[in-house]
């Protein structure tokens, strides 16, 4: 709008105004036209308007002095709201044209400034540029695996344990010899100890006829400790009694403290106390225990290099105080691989812990993880769901990521590891992402009332669900009043919302279709039980709807605003308003 054009309408106005004072009702009003002109004129010479030709601000200021008579006017007040209304689209698609034909001008003019050759040839440079480099890239990496190549070739040549510098050193070769020389008399001096593999086999079943007899011995030894405590006590009472020389008779005396034995028999924790009392002394320490380390280590060795995998990882499963429970024996399965058609090590060595772990033990964290990833890559989903659902591993959050994005890569097995996930994120209380897994299984439904009686989900995170997981009926269930209480997502600032990200805008536009098509007044409800939602926020709901082509939308809304009393339309340019505030207020 240009200048000249606001001038003489103000012109007009002002000279109809002196023309026919009878339309004026009151001074008021006077005095309320003086100060908008006087606030148009101020306020131009303030930003600096151009005198001539179009100006965005001096628009802008006119705009808001006609949204201050809407305001004002009673009567008329829906008739100049359709005309602003009508007004603004308009010059929203002469600007939209006048850009579009700037833009037109601007690639025409780049055309004609540069023959058609030319471009073609720049384009077909540009190509050839990028082949180079791809080709350059190729050749690069061609490079460096020639040169792998070859340094793996001088690797094999070299002697094990001395660097390619002291292969070449005969005072480091000198030194090497002698140590090799030391390490084969050491091996022959403990070779005279050694025994045949008959002998051990027979000293194996000697050993384990040994320990058969030893949990017998404990077993008896048990009972007579037991039968000892009893006798204790029914001793001490009676001696007690003789001494006290008490009322009550011996036979009562006796019933009652049987009654006592039995109830002292059946206590849980007095039997653990006198377990761990009774077998306390065979905990090995000491000599014993360096010993026994040292002979489970050394065990354990032979056996992983012998490839016997599978009792090579009981065995480090049942080490003393779990020495060999840990990531550096896990690393070492991980590194190998077993016979063709057997399981691998390294899950071969998880079960060997998940299935020595006492109950109520978990196994740490990283384990855990792992426990899981080699599970699920080798299809033994069955072992993951028996850890999980018996509480054997630690759950995290890396954990459930790992079975959501395996759900995602085998449709086969989704629903059994988006439940998992789900577990696993309830116990470690992620509750936005134990919503999307609900989402992602299908139950919306459940989903909705899960996140409708959480306490700590935010709205924020309830968008959060909607944006990775759009759902119209949880959309609809979440911006719906629950029993009497507040929606968890308030409907106007949802829509804007998902209106703001150009991927989800025509979920919002099925949401108000949705309020629209349940009958006349839906919407007028919708809004007005929507409390977290402002004018300004319907307002610009409306405008993008009008936006999107969706101008029927953009109507409903703003007679539903019209409608209430009071209500008066807010512009939505915030800078605009900050312009008004200091003469209206």
């Amino acid at each position: 709008m240009s200048e000249t054009q606001s001038y003489s309408r103000s012109s007009s106005r002002t000279d109809e105004r002196s023309s026919t004072p009878d339309i004026l009702i009151s001074e008021c009003d006077e005095r309320f036209f003086r100060s908008l002109e006087e606030f148009i004129e101020r306020e131009k010479l303030y930003l600096q308007c151009q005198q001539q030709g179009p100006d965005e601000l001096r628009y802008i200021v006119y705009r808001h002095v006609f949204n201050k008579v809407i305001g004002r006017a009673t009567t008329y007040k829906r008739l100049l709201l359709t005309i602003k209304s009508e007004y603004d689209n308009v010059v929203r698609a002469l600007q939209k044209r006048e850009d579009e034909f700037r833009a037109a001008k601007q690639r025409m003019a780049a055309s004609m400034s540069h023959p058609i050759s030319l471009m073609t040839c720049q384009r077909r440079a540009a190509h050839l540029r990028e082949r180079i480099d791809v080709i350059q890239r190729e050749t690069a990496e061609l490079q460096d695996e020639m040169e792998r190549h070859k340094s793996s070739e001088r690797q094999s040549t070299w002697i094990p344990g001395l660097t390619l510098a002291d292969s070449e050193d005969p005072e480091a070769l000198d030194g090497h010899l002698k140590h090799l020389e030391a390490q084969r008399t050491s091996l022959l001096e403990r070779k005279g100890d050694g025994v045949s593999l008959e002998v051990k086999a027979q000293l194996d079943t000697e050993l384990q006829a040994a320990e058969l007899h030893r949990d017998q011995l404990s077993s008896k030894n048990y009972l007579l400790k037991s039968r000892y405590k009893s006798l204790r006590l029914v001793s001490d009472r009676l001696s007690s009694w003789e001494f006290e020389k008490q009322q009550v008779s011996l036979e009562e005396l006796l019933d009652s403290t049987l009654e006592d034995v039995r109830q002292t028999s059946v206590t849980d924790d007095d039997g653990c106390g006198m377990n761990a009392e009774l077998f306390e002394h065979e905990e090995p320490t000491g000599v014993d225990e360096s010993l026994l380390l040292a002979d489970c280590l050394d065990r354990f060795l032979e056996l992983f290099d012998s490839a016997r995998y599978e009792e090579a990882a009981l065995l480090a499963a049942r080490s003393p105080r779990g020495v060999l429970r840990n990531q550096d024996t896990m690393e070492m399965f991980k590194g190998v691989k077993g016979p063709p058609g057997s399981p691998p090590p390294l899950l071969l060595f998880l079960q060997a812990l998940l299935m020595t772990s006492p109950p109520g033990q978990w196994l740490p964290a990283a384990l855990s993880l792992q426990l899981v990833l080699c599970a699920l890559q080798h299809g033994n989903t069955q072992l993951v769901t028996h850890s999980i659902n018996n509480n054997r591993l630690t759950f995290s959050e890396d954990l459930g990521d790992v079975l959501t994005e395996h759900a995602k890569k085998n449709p086969g097995v989704a629903n059994v590891c988006l439940a998992l996930a789900t577990y696993v994120y309830t116990a470690c209380r992620l509750h936005r992402k134990t919503a999307l897994s609900m989402c992602s299984r299908g139950l919306i439904h459940s989903a909705a009332d899960f996140m409708n009686h959480c306490k700590d989900l935010t709205a924020e995170d309830c968008l959060w669900v909607l944006n990775l997981s759009p759902s119209l009926v949880l959309l609809q269930l979440l911006t719906a009043p629950q029993q009497g209480r507040a929606a968890i997502l308030s409907l106007g600032v949802s829509c804007s919302s998902l209106l703001d990200d150009p991927q989800r805008q025509q979920l919002a536009l099925q949401l108000l279709d949705s309020c629209v098509s349940r009958g006349q007044g839906a919407l007028e409800e919708a809004m007005l039980q929507d409390g977290g939602s402002s004018m300004d926020v319907w307002e610009d709901v409306a405008s993008r709807c009008s936006e999107l082509n969706r101008a029927d939308l953009s109507r409903a809304v703003l007679s539903v605003l019209l409608e209430q009393s009071g209500t008066r339309v807010l512009s939505p340019d915030l800078e605009g308003g900050r312009l008004m505030e200091h003469v209206f207020l």
